[in-house]
């Protein structure tokens, strides 16, 4: 039972992270979008191993940009970083998703946030078990280009910083893996308008926030790894 119900979970998170991708436009087909579970288990069989899950997808648009998603096991700490690290680097690669069973430890973060090269996301998989975007209380999020941000910004008359603010750290933002200085179309639904259409920059935690989301429980990263350089 142990063994179906961790293949079960897997299944559901792996899901979402191909959604996720897909929304932030890597190149993810159909069907891995929409696989199912018996699907899943012929290809990754059962029990699952994590590292098979291993992902690695490119933008759409820049094939030269490619990002990576691996499933660490439990022993995930300073030296088995530092062997993720040494193999991204080595391929080039600039983004990179660890989603995790047990909570990252604070010098493992360090290790992370000292890493210049990479941007690096940490998602514990109970955040990633069903697909927040995907609730009838959240909105539909759509990322501005640079140049629609620009004609936004011309259209309205006014300075990115007069823009209402979304925190890399809100889970919606790191759903789609905004980074500071990007803007956010967000379209909801009005019982008088139809659609209420706002706009958001995406910004970095000030440093009080930051230390309040650093750890959950003394030991635990959460969402805006890149943007605590500061304050740890």
């Amino acid at each position: 039972m142990a063994s179906v119900d961790n293949t079960s979970h897997l299944f559901r998170i792996r899901q979402t992270v191909m959604q996720m991708l897909c929304y932030r436009g890597y190149l993810v087909v159909d069907h891995e979008v929409s696989m199912t579970k018996a699907e899943f288990v012929q290809k990754f069989g059962d029990p699952v191993r994590r590292e098979d899950l291993t992902i690695n997808k490119a933008l759409k648009n820049d094939l030269s940009q490619q990002i990576y998603v691996f499933f660490p096991d439990d022993k995930f700490g300073v030296n088995q970083i530092r062997q993720y690290i040494k193999k991204i680097e080595a391929e080039n690669v600039s983004r990179v998703i660890f989603v995790l069973k047990t909570c990252l430890t604070k010098m493992a973060g360090k290790v992370l946030v000292a890493s210049q090269k990479v941007h690096f996301e940490v998602f514990m998989e109970g955040e990633l078990l069903f697909n927040i975007t995907n609730h009838v209380l959240v909105p539909e999020h759509q990322l501005l280009t640079t140049e629609e941000k620009k004609t936004l910004l011309e259209r309205y008359t006014v300075k990115e910083t007069q823009l209402p603010r979304i925190q890399v750290t809100d889970p919606v933002a790191r759903y789609y893996g905004l980074k500071p200085g990007q803007v956010v179309k967000i379209t909801r639904t009005s019982e008088t308008a139809g659609r209420y259409i706002t706009y958001r920059l995406a910004a970095a935690p000030d440093r009080k926030c930051a230390d309040k989301l650093k750890y959950v429980g003394g030991v635990k990263f959460v969402g805006g790894l890149q943007y605590m350089k500061d304050v740890i």
